[in-house]
């Protein structure tokens, strides 16, 4: 089941462009949650730049952000970028269908 969210996520995450306002912004949203409870304005500017990032990188690719269909993709996002670079590191193989 987790791979048909990984594999729906990768399809709406195409274009170079989009990717990369996601391996920066999905990071920066991630971070951002702990950090609130010791830098709150360094984890809201984060929080906001990442999800601008976000919203760039959608409307380069033409599309929607995938958690207006479901918020399951809130931590589908972090774990697909997690793949990513566990493969370009060789943590993972690499795959023509991952």
């Amino acid at each position: 089941m987790a791979d048909s969210f990984i594999d729906k996520y990768k399809s709406q995450h195409q274009h170079p462009l989009n990717k990369l306002c996601h391996m920066i912004g999905v990071p920066m949203i991630t971070i951002s949650w702990p950090l609130f409870f010791f830098r709150w304005r360094w984890a809201l500017a984060l929080f906001a730049t990442g999800w601008i990032l976000q919203f760039v990188g959608h409307a380069i690719e033409g599309n929607r952000p995938a958690f207006f269909q479901n918020p399951v993709y809130f931590f589908v996002a972090p774990w697909w970028l997690v793949q990513r670079v566990a493969r370009a590191v060789g943590l993972l193989p690499t795959s023509s269908s991952k």
